[in-house]
Order: C-alpha cells, then sequence, then structure tokens
C-alpha cells in the first residue's frame, strides 16, 4: 500500500532528521516510487524552507537563513563560545580580517581591551561596534550593503578586499557540511567572503553548533583552503567526527 503524500512528507522529515540527508533513488527504492516523486516532494519541502536540495536528495537547511535582527536571538550562548575560542587566536600587534554577521559581532565584543591590533572588515556593524575599543585600529571596507547580513559586497567591495592583508581570517558561514561544504544564502556574499579569506595568512571559520550539518545554496570555500574550524557542537557528533576524519583540524569552544 503506498504512502499519502502527507505520510511520505513525515517520512523524508524524519529521514532527514535521523540522517542529516536525502538520497532520492534509495528513496525511491525503499517507498516503490519514482525518482521524479521524491523530487516533487522535496522541491514541496524546500519551497517551505524545510530543506535545502542538493544533487541527488536534500540537506538539512540552515537555520541562519532568517534576517539579521532574528539572527541575533539564535544559539547566543553558543556564538559567546566561539567567539571567545576565536579571539585566543588573535595575537598581539597582529591584522585581523573579521567577517560579518552575529557571530562575528560576538567576536568583536569579545576582544581584550587591552589587546593592539587592526581590524578590518566589511560590515558596518562590526565597525560600529568597535568604536569604542581603545586599542584596535579599524579599516572598514566599502560597497554595496547587503541588509541580510549588514555587510558591503559587490565588485567594489570585493576590489576594497584585495587591497588589503592580514595575519587572520574569522569568516563566518550559513551552513558546515562534510559533503556541501562551507555553504552561505548568498551568491555575492560568498565571493566576497572568499575574496577575504584570500587576503589572510590563515583562516578560520566561526560556526556555532546550530550550522553544524546544515547547507545553504552558495558554495563558499572548499575544506582545504581553511586552517580549521572552530564550533561549540559536541566533539562526538557525528558532523564533527567525519570532518575531523578528513583532516578539517577543529577547534573546541564547548
Amino acid at each position: 500500500m503506498r504512502m499519502l503524500a502527507a505520510e511520505r512528507r513525515d517520512h523524508l522529515l524524519g529521514l532527514l532528521a535521523r540522517e542529516g540527508k536525502i538520497v532520492a533513488k534509495n528513496v525511491a527504492a525503499d517507498l516503490g516510487i519514482s525518482e521524479d516523486s521524491v523530487r516533487r516532494d522535496l522541491r514541496d519541502l524546500a519551497a517551505e524552507g524545510l530543506c535545502q536540495r542538493v544533487y541527488g536528495g536534500a540537506l538539512p537547511v540552515s537555520p541562519a537563513v532568517a534576517d539579521y535582527a532574528a539572527r541575533q536571538t539564535v544559539a547566543p550562548d553558543g556564538k559567546r563560545k566561539v567567539a571567545a575560542a576565536a579571539v585566543a587566536l588573535v595575537r598581539p600587534d597582529s591584522a585581523l580580517i573579521l567577517d560579518g554577521g552575529t557571530t562575528a559581532l560576538a567576536v568583536a565584543h569579545a576582544l581584550p581591551p587591552d589587546l593592539v591590533c587592526t581590524v578590518i572588515t566589511h560590515s558596518p556593524t562590526i565597525a560600529a561596534a568597535l568604536l569604542t575599543h581603545p586599542r584596535a585600529e579599524v579599516f572598514l571596507l566599502g560597497g554595496r550593503v547587503f541588509k541580510h547580513s549588514a555587510v558591503a559586497c559587490g565588485a567594489a567591495a570585493v576590489e576594497a578586499a584585495q587591497n588589503v592583508s592580514a595575519d587572520l581570517c574569522l569568516l563566518g558561514v550559513t551552513g558546515v557540511h562534510p559533503e556541501a561544504g562551507l555553504t552561505t544564502g548568498d551568491a555575492e556574499e560568498a565571493a566576497m567572503k572568499r575574496a577575504l579569506a584570500a587576503r589572510a595568512a590563515d583562516t578560520y571559520v566561526l560556526a556555532s553548533s546550530e550550522k553544524i550539518g546544515t547547507a545553504s545554496r552558495f558554495r563558499v570555500l572548499p575544506w582545504e583552503e581553511i586552517s580549521g574550524l572552530i564550533t561549540d557542537a559536541d566533539p562526538g557528533h557525528a558532523v564533527v567526527q567525519q570532518l575531523a576524519a578528513a583532516g578539517v583540524e577543529v577547534l573546541s569552544a564547548g
């Protein structure tokens, strides 16, 4: 007896929650339906924001696709833990490229007041947060403001980024997945993140636990182009273990 559409929907969502991905051909074989039927179901779920479609199936959607104000209320404790671990990487008298977003804002707030450093950012929010820092020099890169993350993007911002250099880049993403990689929801923002990372000796990705195992539409960087991942996710988390086994340096912020 074939499943009703609503039953298939529940089955797919349950599979996504249990296994962290959906492989369309496997579901089709298990349920005795066509892959086209599974793909239609996945299109419907994606339209509701319940999954991120990828080639061959779907992955969990990142919760970091909400607007900037809403994201400030998502996992604030996790972001503070990630920020504290990230700040430990910033050396005195060094230059830091600090991405935008809510986790990066937590990093800005966590910089010790006696730390002498240069912070390069394309986020007016980050720059404003550092106005009262007594020792940090701030360079703000300009361009079209992408309001979702309160950062400058586009050709002007990328060109500005190409004229700076730094010791460290702390980069935010919306999704961290072993197969999909490091992702975000906007193509221009992804390009800007790549431009920033290319100007630093080391790049570490900031990822609070709710982003682990999820994906967004646009890939930012392949794993081999980052120095490590900073997360408050449990070291025993299946995705964290998979990344570590693949050679990704994972710094625990728990």
